[in-house]
């Protein structure tokens, strides 16, 4: 099955179980902006209703596990498994968990916790895929090496399934730096992103370059640099051409917030906030998800920022 049929599966899948009648589908900012536009999102991507989509998921998600289920070897499935899970988890558990901490601390606590585990389903879930279509040693080489553990996964249809197990997989450590085990993992995250970005750079109008937006910014004195950071921003902002707005909100949230740069910060969001979302159809509900992040961090900015 070539890529793009891949990438429509999960929309497939969904639109069929939504016209059946029988049912209601600092790294994150950049994850969740292609995972709801173009490529696999394609069936929600113009959506204007966020809870629409949110209430419509569910039912999806567990009917593909029931395909999954039945079919355990297909790597298409696995693949639609670990993608939908990744955006249904970042989207609506671990972002509205965020933005509830300060009103429902409780729930906000909940809710992170789920958010882990869907993510960590959601990886297990593409190492399953890599290792049905590509190599059924690969976890063992991880493990072993991540540098050196690439030898079967070789051409440009690879690199949705090492983007979608290695992205739920970095905001799996997001939520678990309190976890030392989780961040020694980071390595293999880091390797698998890397050689993707070495297959296909462009991949999905600029996926890539967005993770590397954040990852890059984590601070050169750990292996970041901002110098590269912009390289990607740059680079999506062309893909793009402007019409996603994630990347600024992810530049305010990862680079503004940590430079302490407030004149930038208050720049990106501004330019955010006053996006018309309708003028970009193909990433309207991605764009009115980073509205909301941009509303939230602006809220929150007197946090944010020392000298407040």
């Amino acid at each position: 099955m070539n890529t793009s049929t891949r990438f429509n599966l999960t929309a497939l899948c969904l639109a069929a179980l939504l016209l059946s009648g029988t049912g209601c589908s600092h790294i994150a900012v950049s994850l969740v902006g292609n995972a709801l536009s173009g490529g696999d999102g394609e069936l929600f991507a113009s959506e204007d209703d966020p809870e629409l989509v949110r209430d419509a998921l569910p039912f999806g998600l567990k009917s593909i596990e029931a395909l999954v289920a039945a079919s355990p070897e297909d790597e298409d499935l696995l693949l639609v498994a670990a993608s939908s899970f990744t955006q249904f988890a970042y989207a609506f558990v671990q972002q509205e968990a965020q933005l509830a901490e300060s009103v429902d601390p409780a729930r906000a606590r909940r809710e992170l916790a789920r958010a882990k585990k869907l993510f960590r389903r959601a990886r297990d879930y593409g190492m399953r895929a890599i290792e049905a279509e590509f190599d059924e040693d690969f976890r063992k080489k991880l493990d072993a090496d991540p540098v050196s553990a690439f030898e079967e996964l070789d051409d440009e249809d690879a690199v949705p399934y090492l983007y979608w197990t290695a992205g739920p997989w970095a905001l799996l450590i997001t939520l678990s730096m309190d976890d030392l085990s989780m961040l020694g993992e980071l390595a293999k995250v880091e390797a698998m992103m890397r050689h993707a970005l070495w297959l296909d750079p462009d991949w999905n109008k600029g996926t890539l370059h967005e993770f590397f937006i954040s990852f890059e910014a984590r601070g050169e004195f750990i292996g970041g640099s901002l110098a590269k950071a912009k390289e990607h921003y740059d680079r999506v902002i062309a893909l793009t051409e402007g019409r996603k707005i994630g990347p600024h909100v992810t530049w305010a949230e990862s680079v503004a917030v940590s430079q302490q740069d407030r004149a930038t910060f208050d720049r990106l969001i501004a330019l955010a906030l006053a996006f018309d979302t309708d003028s970009a159809p193909e990433y309207r509900l991605v764009n009115i998800i980073s509205q909301r992040r941009a509303q939230w961090l602006k809220d929150n900015a007197p946090d944010l920022f020392v000298e407040e």
